[in-house]
C-alpha cells in the first residue's frame, strides 16, 4: 500500500510537472510568434512609409535625365489572314533628391523610376492592304510600373541607408507596445510585460521604464535586417507574472490533484493508525487479563487454602484460629471487590453514568484522611510519609469519596513503585487561583515514553511477563478521569530509578 501510494504521488507529479513544461512551451511559442510578428509589421511598416514616398516622386519633382528604349514586333499569319503588331516601349527616369525626405542622414539620393507601356493590335490582311490600318479588330493597351523588380531593388537600396538612422527615430515605444499587446490579446496572454530593443547587446533609447533583462526569462528576437540579412538589433519582451500565467491554466488540475491526493494520505494513514492503535489495544488488554489473572489467582488460591485449614477437624475446634483464616478471607475477598469495583467505576466513567455530586471541602483534609488508608502499609515497610502543606486557602468544590480515592490511588502507586522502603512528601501551595497538590516518592520512576502513556486505561510500563508489582492499569486512569471531572488537571514529573511527582492542579472556592 506504501509503495502504491508512493508510485500514485510520483505519478501525479511527473504529469503535473509534464504540463507546466508544456504550458510553458507553448507560452514561448506564442511569445515568440507575436514578437517576429511585430518585427516583421515594424519593417514592413517602414518599408511602405519610403516605398509610398518613392511612388510620389513624379508628381512632386521632374526627372533629371530621361531614357527610352521601344520594342516594335510584327507578325503576319497567312492561315488566319491576320496581322499581329506589338509595340512596348520602357521610360527610365533619373532623380537626384534630398535625403531630409527619407531622413536616412545623407545630402543627397539618386532614385530611378522606370514606367512600362505595351500595345497589342491585331488586323485583317484585307485592312493591311487597303492601308486602313487605323481600325485593328482588337487593341490591348497595358502600362505601369515595373512592381516586382523596382520593389525588390527598392527594399534593399533602403535597407542599406537605413541602418545609418538611430533606432529611436525608425520606431517609437508606443508602436511596440500597441502592435504587441494586440498580438498577444489574440493568442490569449493578457498579462503585463516589459520591452526593449538592444543593439549588440547594449541597451538603446527603446525601452519601457521598469524594463529589466534577465538571461532566463526574456524573450528576443532579431528585428531591422539590413541587405545582407544581417542585423545587430534584437527585440526583447520579459513578463514579470509570467509563472503565475503559466500556473492559472493548470491551477485546478493542480488543486485537484492535491486535494485527492491528500484525501488518499489521510485516509491511509487513518487506516495505518487504527492498525497501529488497534494492536496496542489487544497488547494491552491482554497484559490486563494476565495481571487480573495474577491478582485474582493470589487471592482465590489464599481463600482456598483458608477453607481447606477450616475444615481440618484439627483447626475447626480452634476458635482463634478459625477466626485469623476468616479474617484472611474477609480480606481477599475485600482486595477483590475493590478491583471488580475500579473496573465498573472507570465503565461508568466512560458512559457518563457515575453520579459525582460536588461540596465545599477542604482539600487539605481529604489529604490526611488519605493518609490514614495508607500509613500501616507505609509503616509496615519501614517507610514514612511527610506533608508540607503550605496552601493558605484549600476549599475546593468536589467529591469526598472520590476525590479522597483519587490520593490514595496515587499513594498506594507510590508504595508499589518503591523497592525500598517508601519515602513520601506531600506539597500544597496556591498559584493565583488554584491550589497546587503535588505527591513526590523516590521509588524507581519510569521513563518518558512511560509518563506520557501512564493515565490512559490498562497501561502499564512493559517489564516482560514479570509480576513483581501489582496492578491492572485502571487506577491513575480514574485518577485523571475524576480529576477532569472536577474543572482540575493531573500531570506527573518522572525519572528513572529516582522517582516520580504527581501534580494536581484544582480551582479555589471563594
Amino acid at each position: 500500500m506504501s509503495l502504491s501510494l508512493v508510485g500514485i504521488i510520483a505519478i501525479q507529479a511527473y504529469y503535473i510537472n509534464d504540463s507546466v513544461e508544456n504550458e510553458k512551451e507553448r507560452f514561448k511559442f506564442n511569445v515568440v510568434k507575436a514578437l517576429n510578428y511585430v518585427s516583421n509589421t515594424i519593417e514592413e511598416n517602414e518599408s511602405e512609409k519610403y516605398f509610398s514616398k518613392y511612388f510620389n516622386l513624379d508628381s512632386e519633382k521632374k526627372a533629371d535625365e530621361d531614357a527610352v528604349s521601344q520594342l516594335l514586333i510584327y507578325q503576319k499569319n497567312n492561315s488566319t489572314k491576320e496581322t499581329l503588331i506589338y509595340r512596348s516601349n520602357v521610360l527610365e527616369e533619373n532623380y537626384k533628391l534630398s535625403s531630409s525626405l527619407f531622413d536616412i542622414g545623407l545630402d543627397s539620393l539618386d532614385i530611378k523610376n522606370i514606367t512600362a507601356k505595351s500595345t497589342t493590335e491585331i488586323y485583317s490582311n484585307s485592312n493591311i492592304d487597303n492601308k486602313d490600318i487605323n481600325s485593328p479588330i482588337s487593341k490591348i493597351i497595358r502600362s505601369g510600373t515595373i512592381d516586382e523588380a523596382q520593389r525588390l531593388s527598392f527594399e534593399k537600396n533602403f535597407k542599406e541607408l537605413s541602418k545609418r538612422t538611430p533606432i529611436h527615430k525608425r520606431v517609437s515605444e508606443k508602436e511596440i507596445k500597441s502592435l504587441l499587446s494586440e498580438k498577444l490579446k489574440k493568442d490569449g496572454i493578457d498579462i503585463d510585460f516589459e520591452f526593449a530593443i538592444y543593439g549588440n547587446d547594449l541597451a538603446t533609447k527603446v525601452q519601457s521604464d521598469n524594463f529589466e533583462y534577465d538571461l532566463k526569462s526574456t524573450f528576443k528576437v532579431p528585428i531591422f535586417y539590413d541587405e545582407n540579412n544581417q542585423t545587430p538589433y534584437r527585440l526583447l519582451v520579459n513578463f514579470p507574472d509570467d509563472r503565475k500565467f503559466i500556473l492559472s491554466g493548470i491551477i485546478g488540475m493542480i488543486l485537484l490533484s492535491i486535494i485527492f491526493t491528500s484525501i488518499i494520505i489521510l485516509a491511509y494513514s487513518s487506516a495505518l493508525f487504527q492498525l497501529v492503535k488497534q494492536r496496542k489495544i489487544s497488547e494491552i488488554k491482554t497484559d490486563f487479563i494476565n495481571n487480573m489473572t495474577h491478582e485474582f489467582k493470589t487471592p482465590i488460591a489464599t481463600i482456598n487454602l483458608a477453607l481447606d485449614a477450616i475444615r481440618n477437624p484439627t483447626v475447626i475446634n480452634d476458635n482463634e484460629k478459625v477466626m485469623r483464616y476468616l479474617r484472611m478471607i474477609k480480606e481477599e475477598n475485600k482486595r477483590m471487590h475493590a478491583q471488580v469495583e475500579n473496573v465498573l467505576r472507570i465503565s461508568k466513567l466512560e458512559k457518563n453514568e457515575l453520579n459525582i455530586s460536588k461540596d465545599r471541602v477542604e482539600l487539605h483534609d481529604l489529604i490526611e484522611d488519605a493518609l490514614t488508608h495508607v500509613e500501616l502499609i507505609v509503616e509496615d515497610r519501614k517507610g514514612s510519609m511527610k506533608m508540607f502543606l503550605e496552601a493558605e486557602k484549600s476549599s475546593v468544590l468536589a467529591n469526598e469519596t472520590h476525590f479522597t480515592n483519587v490520593i490514595v490511588n496515587i499513594l498506594d502507586n507510590a508504595i508499589k513503585y518503591s523497592p525500598n522502603a517508601p519515602e513520601i512528601e506531600v506539597y500544597t501551595e496556591n498559584v493565583g487561583t488554584n491550589i497546587i497538590l503535588k505527591i513526590k516518592d523516590h521509588g524507581s520512576g519510569m521513563s518518558k515514553a512511560a509518563a506520557k502513556k501512564v493515565f490512559e486505561k490498562f497501561y502499564r510500563e512493559h517489564t516482560g511477563n514479570i509480576h513483581n508489582v501489582k496492578g491492572h492499569g485502571l487506577g491513575l486512569a480514574y485518577v485523571k478521569r475524576i480529576v477532569e471531572d472536577h474543572q482540575g488537571h493531573v500531570s506527573v514529573e518522572s525519572e528513572k530509578e529516582k522517582g516520580s511527582t504527581f501534580i494536581i492542579k484544582l480551582p479555589l472556592i471563594s
